[in-house]
């Protein structure tokens, strides 16, 4: 897992699927705002004049020297909800990136958001 003090040093760096592939490069992390340790990413994919930022969960991430492996697919990542490289990420669709994934959404008992960027 990422701690909230390594974030910075791996930005820009190779996201890689379990076989290795490269989906992207990481882009910003997004934390838990119930325990502040990061949860989501985001990876910029896409051509050089259509960038795209797509969410992907950090369960389970090994940190290589120079690169990110989250353990999914390139292909379940590229599906994934995005944002445009200069939005933020719209409350209701929140819970869009969690369902992807098969991971439960936990809004906190306010309503407030389960995501905070970092």
């Amino acid at each position: 897992m990422i701690r909230s003090a390594d974030i910075r040093e791996w930005r820009n760096h190779d996201v890689v699927d379990p076989k290795q592939r490269r989906i992207g490069m990481l882009e910003a992390v997004y934390v838990d705002t119930a325990t502040d340790e990061p949860a989501v990413a985001t990876v910029r994919t896409g051509l050089p004049t259509r960038h795209r930022l797509v969410f992907v969960p950090l369960d389970d991430v090994v940190l290589g020297p120079d690169y990110v492996k989250v353990s999914y697919t390139k292909g379940q990542v590229r599906k994934a909800p995005w944002i445009g490289t200069d939005d933020v990420l719209p409350a209701e669709q929140e819970e869009e990136i969690f369902r992807h994934y098969g991971m439960t959404y936990r809004p906190g008992a306010g309503g407030e958001r389960q995501l905070a960027r970092r």
